[in-house]
């Protein structure tokens, strides 16, 4: 079965016709889904707005309506990669057990979020800006972006740490720049021999001894999950 066969034959749950505004959103999360498709298995140079359009299932025209060019498209992908990732891992995070809710536990969850097709797609971007000087001012903040997100969770998920306030943004700052390295290594050989699961659990050993466990009960992660981050995870986020 073709991919647009496959992806009309999608339906409204419960049945019934979709609205003007679901039929719309419905198109865009399409596109952007394979646009994330095929930074990950074509590259920022093989991914062209037909070949979007053939994974999404859409016409050329209806492509072009809702993302008239490449540029826009993409970064209209990136958004959504951003948040996507965010709400998959606060979403995971507040599912894990209890004893799992620590900082070894977001660990894990950061790595299978930085071994994920979103994480990859964005990798995809980040290599190619160095030498695309169209695509470059696109993704020029694109890590402060990312490290932005990893921060502000940081903090709404452990608030009790007795770190040095100066001392977390240069920390997390680091492990971004090591699960980056971990992750580029990952795609190349998916940890063959061991050598990233070894260096993430010296990781999770020294988080554990500068980032206390903290109360579950007062974990604002285990309040219900926003309904937007109850939608279906993307494509290789922690389920």
């Amino acid at each position: 079965m073709s991919v647009s066969t496959r992806r009309r034959h999608i339906r409204r749950p419960g049945g019934g016709r979709r609205t003007q505004q679901e039929r719309r959103s419905l198109t865009r999360a399409r596109l952007l889904d394979a646009t994330m498709e095929c930074l990950v298995e074509l590259g920022w140079s093989g991914t062209s707005t037909t070949e979007v359009a053939r994974r999404a299932g859409v016409s050329r025209g209806a492509q072009q309506h809702h993302y008239p060019t490449k540029m826009e498209l993409v970064a209209a992908a990136l958004e959504h990669l951003l948040e996507a990732q965010r709400l998959a891992f606060e979403s995971a995070f507040a599912a894990l057990p209890a004893e799992r809710r620590n900082v070894e536990g977001a660990l894990d969850l950061l790595w299978e979020i930085f071994r994920g097709s979103p994480a990859k797609a964005l990798l995809e971007l980040a290599v190619a800006a160095r030498t695309d000087d169209e695509l470059r001012p696109l993704c020029r903040d694109l890590n402060e972006r990312i490290l932005q997100v990893i921060t502000e969770t940081f903090e709404r998920l452990f608030p009790a740490t007795t770190l040095p306030e100066d001392f977390v943004p240069t920390m997390l700052r680091g492990l971004f720049a090591m699960f980056v390295g971990l992750s580029v290594q990952n795609a190349l050989d998916d940890d063959a021999h061991g050598h990233q699961a070894a260096v993430l659990a010296q990781i999770k050993t020294i988080a554990l001894l500068l980032v206390p466990d903290h109360d579950p009960a007062s974990d604002p992660a285990s309040a219900p999950v926003p309904d937007s981050a109850s939608d279906p995870a993307p494509e290789g986020a922690p389920s």
